[in-house]
């Protein structure tokens, strides 16, 4: 089980912060389907090159700000 909850509904608004701090990202890089965390992290973490813990901690944290534009 993924260390983070990502619903739905917040995604669209993460993945635009995350290909604003990423801009080599691509949409189809972001692809989320809940319940997939794991993949997403996994995922981000060859992309970004960064460790497991760093990903959750940006994800987590571009969520717990999710109706602000900062990064």
């Amino acid at each position: 089980m993924a260390e983070i909850v990502i619903p739905q509904q917040n995604w669209d608004r993460i993945r635009i912060k995350v290909q604003r701090k990423y801009n080599n990202l691509k949409v189809e890089d972001l692809t989320y389907v809940q319940g997939q965390e794991n993949e997403l992290i996994e995922r981000l973490q060859g992309l970004i090159k960064q460790n497991r813990n760093y990903v959750v901690f940006m994800l987590r944290k571009m969520q717990v700000n999710i109706d602000n534009n900062r990064l």
